[in-house]
């Protein structure tokens, strides 16, 4: 049996105080609800004019738009060296931010280093619709700028170039502007095809091997580092088509990070006087045109040369005081020897062996920007005497490495490239050497580094002919007698020459390791014995000890050299 208590009589008047609880619950949630209601309104509002006056709009600067997809660019084994992929750009619509304007610009300063707060500050008030904040811009920033959390700030996907070798073939490769077209090397020079739909479907093959671009580049720059040079600068060429297999110019840069002025390519758009390297091209001239019939002609080196108010020296560790035949004066790297042989030649053969090397034009090849040669105004005799060792007239680089090709490949100068060339499909090119000339000048290379000034660009196996060649820097109107450009200009095997490899240093400083000097014997010579060591077989050339270029017929001239190792130091 169960009891019923009945509530007390206060509890079931009308009005009694749960009602009253009641009433006050009721009132509180209406008037909660209204003001939700009230703040959903304005947001709505908000949003609704937003909408209405504030839709995407295209960047101010109609040039400011996102980058175009390009073609790759890969090595000629098809080794990646420019890539087109994803990236992120940021961009802000300052008439679209809804957050505290003056907090924003702070968090944009630090993030985005390239304005002060007062800058973003300034171009969150104004009128502007659309700026960029970082192009291309690195994960860790977009995920920060992402996270800001502002309806204002904009993440776009757009195509980026990416270079996977960093800074190898900086020089080669060039760079892209803020537009996405090429703005200086082969970037530049492909723009189009890179650009154009077949262009971006199939990558463009260049002439270099990665592994052949690095060593030289590893070589060039341990020796810049070691002498504290001002600059380096090399190249290895095909001396059959022209293909470059790999080009340096340093200090270089990645073309990933630009910052600053770019280095320029000092193998294409600097010139320099390259001294001694120009003398087996004078006796070259010398043979072709008959003044020199027998590597037996001898020439007056007894004492210094006076012409006119000029004289002529030879190197006093070289100078032999006495006469000279042709193989030794290219052994002892006689300037004396050399300037009297030009005299026989005369001004008007020395000028057109000069031309068919195309001294007298910029350098064949595709990079923009090569530099014009320094070409003498006025041909008198010591002009004719002095260019002969490489003096009075100023060329870049790469005009030495075409010349040499067209030396030692049986005498066909053909221009210099850095695309791919298909089997069989080499450039006639010009025949500025006859093939007996070019047999015989295979020859005096070899005994320069067999017996000469170039010792130390011997490689062993690989029978590396060459010449070496050290001249004060021009400065000024005059020349700088404590700097000098060192240069060794060398073929490989010489017996039958696959390629050229040269390599310069602008004004190096001796060290332990070269005994003080600077002379190219000691400076770049030693450069290209390890680069031919280190790529020679990745060239496809097989080291043989056992080979060597005959020079019965030549060696027996040559006088004052029974120990290899005391001759010559230039």
């Amino acid at each position: 049996m169960s009891i019923v208590v009945a509530p007390p009589a206060h509890a079931r008047r009308p009005g009694g105080p749960r009602q009253s609880l009641v009433a006050i619950a009721h009132v509180r949630l209406v008037m909660l609800a209204a003001l939700f209601g009230a703040g959903m309104l304005a947001i709505v509002i908000k949003l609704g004019v937003l909408a209405l006056s504030a839709a995407p709009a295209p960047p101010a600067d109609p040039a400011a738009g996102l980058r175009p997809a390009r073609g790759d660019i890969v090595d000629r084994n098809g080794k990646p060296l420019a890539r087109t992929v994803d990236g992120w750009s940021i961009a802000i619509h300052p008439n679209q931010v809804i957050g505290n304007k003056a907090e924003l610009a702070g968090k944009l300063a630090k993030l985005f280093p390239g304005r002060s707060e007062g800058q973003y500050y300034a171009l969150l008030n104004s009128s502007a619709r659309f700026a960029w904040l970082k192009r291309r811009a690195p994960a860790d920033v977009v995920r920060a700028a992402n996270a800001l959390g502002e309806p204002g700030i904009e993440l776009m996907r757009e195509p980026d170039r990416f270079y996977p070798q960093g800074t190898l073939a900086g020089q080669v490769l060039g760079f892209l502007d803020d537009k996405g077209r090429g703005a200086a090397g082969m970037e530049g020079v492909l723009n189009e095809q890179l650009l154009s739909a077949a262009g971006r479907d199939t990558p463009v093959p260049l002439s270099i091997d990665v592994r052949v671009q690095a060593a030289l580049e590893s070589e060039l720059s341990n020796a810049m580092t070691s002498l504290q040079a001002k600059g380096a600068a090399g190249v290895i060429l095909d001396v059959d088509t022209g293909e470059i297999m790999a080009l340096v110019s340093l200090p270089s840069f990645n073309p990933n990070a630009i910052a600053g002025p770019v280095p320029r390519n000092n193998m294409t758009q600097s010139v320099y006087e390259l001294g001694s390297t120009f003398k087996p091209i004078s006796v070259a001239n010398a043979i072709d045109t008959g003044v020199v019939t027998s590597m037996a002609h001898r020439l007056d080196a007894t004492k210094p040369l006076q012409v006119g108010r000029f004289t002529i020296h030879d190197d006093r560790s070289d100078a032999q005081n006495r006469w000279l035949n042709i193989p030794e004066t290219l052994i002892f790297s006689s300037n004396i020897a050399t300037a009297r042989l030009a005299d026989e030649v005369g001004a008007a053969r020395q000028q057109a062996m000069f031309r068919k090397l195309h001294f007298d034009k910029r350098p064949a090849i595709e990079l923009p920007y090569a530099a014009r040669p320094l070409w003498p105004g006025y041909w008198a005799r010591t002009t004719v005497m002095t260019t002969a060792y490489g003096h009075g007239i100023a060329v870049t680089p790469l005009h030495l490495a075409t010349a040499y090709a067209a030396l030692v490949n049986g005498g066909i100068w053909r221009p210099a490239t850095l695309m791919r060339i298909a089997p069989g499909k080499a450039p006639r090119g010009e025949q500025v050497f006859s093939p007996a000339t070019s047999a015989r000048m295979r020859q005096m290379l070899r005994l320069i580094v067999l017996y000469g000034t170039g010792k130390k660009g011997e490689a062993p196996g690989f029978r590396v002919g060459g010449k070496t060649g050290t001249a004060e820097v021009a400065q000024g109107g005059g020349y700088n007698r404590k700097s000098n450009v060192s240069t060794f200009a060398a073929a490989f095997p010489i017996d039958a020459p696959r390629y050229v490899v040269l390599a310069m240093l602008d004004s190096p400083i001796g060290n332990a390791e070269t005994h003080g000097l600077t002379t190219a014997a000691w400076t770049a010579a030693p450069v290209v014995s390890r680069v031919v060591t280190r790529t020679g077989a990745i060239l496809g050339v097989i080291p043989d000890a056992s080979r060597e270029i005959d020079l019965r017929d030549v060696l027996p001239l040559v006088q004052g050299v029974a120990d290899p190792l005391k001759a010559g130091s230039e």
